[in-house]
């Protein structure tokens, strides 16, 4: 993710192309994990699905190396991504099933993750310094084989079906006040972030830092993440969520605020990316269990899919695509600022808007 936007800009693709492709990754969030969610949910084979996401959509990757143009990488990016993003919601709920009553230890699961970004990031960014950005395709695929063989390392499941749930169900729950401002609020927030993916590394690279800082760079974002995560347990039983939610979204506004206007400051640059610990660990981290609160038992997959598909789907489509006109109009520090204004209407929302979950329901 770093540096494809790199990518795509070496490949002659105007800004507006660059945005539109990057939505493409977000794009498909929106069917892709409610489709795999339910085949989750009604087979209970989330493992095996997990396996042909990885095996599929690396397969799908490879049509990049046909050098297809415009059009023709949007239709492979689309392809791609159909599967890839199968695999993350249906390992979340993989994950938290096999924590069972141990679920505070989420956060300490979920850092490998992390840990795999700061390592290929770093790696990747070290490569790149000394090889053309062209080369990125091939770099990836050591990792997409390294994915596709580790998902055959998780037990399989026994394949019990969930037992059907009250009918209606689903619909009172997301048409719950509460739960309409906790989606309204994460799709502002991946709407701010569109900067940030799309044009974080090519605003970078305007200011003159080489791949190698770059990759640092979000490298650090992640290492914070990694920390909020690890005393994630400890912020809950002091804070309640909705003070959580709200600390957050300011320090996201403010995050924004200082990437646009004070990016030549390596020390602002530092603590801005030190507060992606707000912007998306203890914000992720509360969401998945207010997804676990409110849904319950019956309805984790396909909430988990409403999650991914409503707000990492359309807000970050929405939100790169939108930051493509105003990069494409203005510059990439105005993208930005357009990120901290959604911040700042969603802080609004959640204020009036939010409630703790409840305890998971059965």
């Amino acid at each position: 993710m770093p540096y494809w936007s790199l990518y795509l800009e070496g490949q002659g693709f105007s800004y507006l192309q660059i945005a539109t492709l990057m939505a493409t990754i977000q794009l498909t969030k929106i069917v892709a994990p409610n489709v795999w969610g339910w085949l989750g949910d009604r087979t209970g084979q989330r493992v095996k699905l997990v396996r042909y996401g990885a095996i599929i959509g690396s397969l799908f990757f490879a049509g990049v190396f046909m050098e297809p143009g415009f059009y023709g990488l949007l239709l492979v990016m689309l392809a791609f991504t159909f599967f890839w993003n199968a695999i993350l919601p249906l390992y979340e709920v993989i994950t938290l099933r096999a924590l069972g009553s141990a679920k505070e230890k989420y956060g300490k699961v979920r850092l490998w993750g992390s840990v795999g970004f700061i390592g290929a990031v770093a790696l990747v960014g070290a490569i790149l310094d000394f090889v053309p950005v062209s080369t990125l395709p091939w770099l990836l695929l050591p990792v997409f084989a390294g994915i596709a063989v580790s998902a055959f390392l998780v037990p399989a499941e026994q394949g019990e079906r969930k037992p059907p749930a009250p009918k209606g169900s689903l619909k009172a729950i997301i048409t719950h006040p509460a739960v309409i401002t906790f989606f309204l609020m994460n799709f502002l927030l991946q709407v701010s972030h569109g900067a940030y993916y799309t044009f974080f590394s090519i605003h970078l690279e305007q200011h003159g830092y080489g791949k190698l800082s770059i990759g640092l760079l979000w490298s650090l974002g992640v290492l914070a993440e990694i920390g909020l995560f690890l005393v994630m347990h400890q912020l809950t039983r002091h804070f309640t969520v909705r003070q959580i939610v709200i600390a957050a979204l300011a320090l996201t506004m403010l995050r924004w605020g200082l990437i646009a206007e004070l990016t030549d400051l390596v020390w602002v640059l530092i603590f801005a990316q030190l507060l992606h610990a707000a912007s998306y660990g203890a914000l992720h981290a509360v969401s998945v269990q207010y997804i676990q609160g409110f849904f319950g038992k019956h309805h984790h997959g396909q909430g988990q899919a409403l999650y991914s598909g409503l707000t990492f789907g359309a807000g970050g489509a929405i939100g790169a695509w939108l930051s493509g006109f105003l990069v494409e109009g203005f510059s990439t520090s105005a993208a930005f600022w357009g990120g901290a204004a959604a911040m700042a209407v969603a802080i609004v929302i959640t204020w009036r808007g939010l409630r703790p979950p409840p305890v998971e329901q059965e």
